[in-house]
This record gives C-alpha cells, sequence and structure tokens, in this order.
C-alpha cells in the first residue's frame, strides 16, 4: 500500500505513537481514510502526497475545487474573485440555501466568503511561491477541500 514512501515517511507517519504500546511500523490506514477525504481530492492530490509532495497536492486540490465551482457556476473568473461571484447575494450562481430566512442568507454569506478566502490564504500562495507544508497541514487543507467538495454536491437546486 505504501510502496512509494521512504523509511523515513514511514518513520515519520508512525511518530505518534512514540511511547506508546508497540505497534506494526506500517499504518493500518492511509491518511487520506482516516481524514475521510473526498474522493475526488484524493485522485488529483494522493500520488503527489504519496511522494511528499504536499504543497503540491494541497494546490492540485484546491485548483479542482476552483474548477468544479467554475464549472457548476458558468462564472469565468477564477479564485477569490470566481468565489465571491458564484455564491455572492446579487443573481447568485450557485445557491447553498434557500436564501429565506436570514439564517439562510448568513449561511450563504459565510460560505462564500470561505470558500473565496480558501483561495486566497491557501491555493494562491502554493500557485506563485515555493511553500513547504508538513504532512499535518496538507491532511488539514485537504479535509478543508472535502468539506468545501461535500457542501456544493449537498447544495440546492438553483
Amino acid at each position: 500500500m505504501f510502496k512509494n514512501l521512504t523509511r523515513f515517511e514511514r518513520i515519520a507517519r508512525t511518530a505518534g505513537n512514540f511511547g506508546s504500546t508497540p505497534q506494526s511500523s506500517v499504518p493500518t490506514a492511509h491518511p487520506f481514510d482516516e481524514r475521510n477525504i473526498h474522493s475526488a481530492i484524493t485522485k488529483v492530490s494522493k500520488a503527489l502526497f504519496d511522494d511528499g509532495h504536499y504543497s503540491q497536492a494541497t494546490f492540485e486540490a484546491f485548483k479542482f475545487l476552483d474548477t468544479h465551482v467554475k464549472k457548476i457556476s458558468g462564472v469565468s473568473d477564477s479564485g477569490h474573485g470566481l468565489m465571491m461571484n458564484a455564491f455572492g447575494e446579487k443573481n447568485t450562481k450557485i445557491k447553498l440555501t434557500e436564501m429565506l430566512t436570514q439564517s439562510e442568507l448568513d449561511e450563504q454569506s459565510g460560505y462564500k466568503f470561505i470558500f473565496a478566502g480558501s483561495m486566497s490564504a491557501i491555493r494562491n500562495p502554493r500557485g506563485h511561491e515555493i511553500i513547504h507544508d508538513t504532512i499535518d497541514q496538507c491532511l488539514d487543507h485537504l479535509s478543508m477541500a472535502s468539506t468545501l467538495l461535500r457542501r456544493l454536491q449537498d447544495r440546492m437546486s438553483p
């Protein structure tokens, strides 16, 4: 299962077990399974992750999310601008709620900023700079991308 992992990476992934009851040196589940990473994110990020390219794995996941929102919304922009337009209150392209109550409007607005913020704070730096993410940072980012992708799948019909 972990043929591509170096010995160091196997040790690093099991380091959390240091000082505990002795266990097998090979993890029983892939970190993607433990974190419930969305299958679409797994397709674009797992090989990079397994090869130790954590920042690139994150970048590809958010690039996928960007492309998915673009396809659903029909908006030709990308990144922050795409998210603000697609989830915006006026001429909303992607409704995550019915947007009838204040609570539903607030949820829609909140997700707009989460989607837009993730593009600015997570995707963009990895597309423009050399970033060296840790395994845990990458898994946190992939979990977030998975959460956003699942929320898109559960959205209201426009």
